[in-house]
Parts: C-alpha cells; structure tokens; sequence
C-alpha cells in the first residue's frame, strides 16, 4: 500500500562449495588446487612476536604499504586501505554503508552464488544484467541504473560463473557509460586478480563519487585465510570504517602478516607465475577438447570453465553423474531467472582427465 513493499524470508539457496561426502570426481566446488596453495606453515616464523592490542592500526603497515603500491593503478585516485574478512565480507558492508534494505543493486547475470545469497539476506534487490564473453554489457547496465540501481557489482576478470574477463573495448564503454551516473556506487570485485591472465581494465570513472575496488587471496592463499583488500574513496572507506568497528573491528593481524609474508617471497611469487599458466592452459585444454567434438566454448579465465546450454541442466548433469562427475548446475547463477549450463572447476583435472570429461559431455549432449 502506498508503494510499501513487505518481503518474505528469504528461502534457502544454493551454496558456494563441493561435496565432502561424493564418490563422484567433485568438479562442482569453484575451490583452487589444494596442492597450489602455500604451505603456510613455512611462513609461521616470520610472524611478528609482538603482541596487537586494541587501539594498534586496524591494518599492518607492511600490509598496508604493499597493497597501496598494487592497486594504484587500478583507482581513479590512490585510495584509502582498508581489510575484510574476505570479499563478500567486503561488499555486504560497502553497501549496507551507503545503500538501504530494498535498494536495487545491478549484478552480472549469472551470478557468483556467495553475491546472490548475500543480496538476499542483507534485504537488497538484485538487479540481473546479462553477461557475454567480454563481460558485463553497457545497455543493459544503463536500462538497471535507468530503473533505479543505486550500487554495481562488477566482476572485471575470471567471473564466477562464467570466467568471461573484460576486454578493452567493452571497459571503456562502461566507463564512459558510469561517467553518467556520478551517484551510484561502484564495486570492483577483482577477486582472481592475483591469478588472473587477464590484463586490469580500468571501470570506474573519473566521476564516481563512491568507489571501492576488492582483491582477495581466497584463490591465491587459501579460502581459510577470509582476507580482502579494499581501495576505495576515502568517504566510503571512513562508512566503512565504521562498520567494521561497529562489530569485528579489524582482521586479525596474524592473518595480516601472513598474508604478506606470503606475497612477498620471491619463491612463492615464481610458484604463482606457475599456478597462473597452470589455470590458463586447462581453460584452454578444455576448450580444445570439446572443439575436436563440435561443442564450441570461449576459453575463460579462473578456475571454472562454463558449458551455456538451451534447456535446464538437470538432465546433462545427471548424464555426466552417471560417469563420474559431478558438476555445477547452472541454474542457481540465475539472478531473476534460471541460467541455464553447467558450471565446471577445473583446477585439479591433468590433461588426460579433461580429454575423458570432453568426450562424457559430448556424450551427455548426444544422449
């Protein structure tokens, strides 16, 4: 009544993750290669001694130096650096500091479940825009802003689901796009950055008012680690600010100087160089396969690959199911309508595994 909108509990959704307890090959779970990941127990030693005690700076200074100097290019203006228990930690509290409970809120279409779930609970309406290979498209942003969209998330490489990365071309045009709207938020989720062959495609534009770019080291360290770094304007870093000493107050320092004494060892540096190439090459080995089938897919970036399909996935997954694999239905990507494809994670399959996947999904389609 009177424009009142009252809305439900949120129903139970689908969860980021794979499945423990599967006899399958789990390819479902979006999770980086365990044996790429750090043995952090090598770092331990390196740790500061002295003890952090309430009133210490929320963010280490060696953590803080070195991630200034990373991602001052990727900001219209050196930003203010803040930490988060992760990246979805990062944009729920980005938005709640400047958006209010039904607010609209325009997302890539299909979705990063953890930012669908996220939206739903924090009380926000997702506002789908379509996705193709070089990335969120520029008209159907604009028609989500157009129709009231106060905030946008944007994946720039190695989106989840789909691995689509930005390509120059389409950048600049959201850029010059977002130069109209000064007053709507944008956040830069570049989760994969670490990782990422994809080259940094500046968005946000010189006149976005609020603004905040997100790296995490979930894919690169470990999900375990639940540690972000965010550059942003310094009024939303001061909104931010506030949230966090409202409840965590900061990240614990420990993870803080792990974190960096993993980043900055020359020897974990050559192993993520080689990580980097391992994920391209079974994005491109995939590929391949499937081309020798007929079955065309744009190579992506990130550890998951995406099969689009015509029809619900049910069916493909349960045929793929029957010969060991247990995959990610594309479904539950879908923002305000199902997305049809599978959702498969390829960091852990060698080169004889993706060519035996290519000819069971050739097989699932042919059914």
């Amino acid at each position: 009544r009177n424009g009142t909108v009252i809305k439900g509990s949120p129903s139970p959704v689908a969860l980021e993750g794979g499945d423990p307890h599967t006899p399958l090959h789990d390819l479902s779970g979006g999770n980086p290669d365990p044996q790429r990941l750090p043995d952090l127990s090598r770092y331990f030693a390196r740790l500061s001694r002295t003890p952090h005690l309430y009133g210490d700076a929320p963010v280490s200074p060696e953590l803080h130096a070195w991630a200034a100097r990373w991602l001052r290019d990727a900001t219209p203006v050196a930003g203010e650096i803040d930490i988060t228990s992760g990246a979805i930690d990062a944009i729920e509290r980005l938005l709640c500091a400047h958006l209010l409970p039904g607010d609209s809120v325009a997302v890539e279409d299909p979705c990063f479940l953890s930012s669908i779930n996220m939206l739903r609970y924090a009380g926000f309406s997702a506002s789908p825009v379509s996705v193709d290979s070089e990335g969120m498209q520029p008209e159907k942003l604009e028609r989500a802003l157009n129709q009231g969209a106060r905030a946008v998330i944007l994946t720039p490489r190695a989106h989840n689901p789909t691995g689509c990365s930005l390509s120059a071309r389409r950048a600049a045009a959201l850029q010059n796009m977002l130069a109209r709207y000064p007053q709507v938020v944008v956040i830069i989720d570049d989760h994969f950055a670490l990782l990422s062959s994809s080259p940094w495609q500046p968005v946000i534009a010189q006149t976005t008012q609020h603004w905040a770019v997100i790296r995490s080291v979930s894919k690169t360290l470990g999900p375990d680690l639940r540690l972000a770094i965010v550059a942003s304007d310094s009024a939303t870093s001061a909104k931010l600010r506030l949230r966090l000493n409202a409840g965590s107050q900061w990240v614990s320092h420990l993870l803080q100087d792990l974190v960096y004494a993993c980043l900055t060892d020359p020897e974990y540096q050559h192993r993520l160089t080689q990580t980097r190439l391992f994920y391209a090459a079974r994005q491109q080995k995939l590929a391949r396969a499937l081309q020798q089938y007929g079955i065309a897919i744009s190579p992506g970036d990130g550890v998951n690959a995406w099969l689009p399909l015509d029809t619900h996935s049910q069916a493909t997954a349960f045929t793929l199911a029957k010969s060991g694999w247990l995959v990610r239905e594309g479904e539950a990507f879908g923002v305000s309508a199902p997305s049809h494809g599978l959702r498969i994670t390829l960091s852990t399959l060698n080169d004889s595994e993706i060519n035996t996947l290519a000819a069971d999904i050739h097989q699932a389609l042919n059914r």
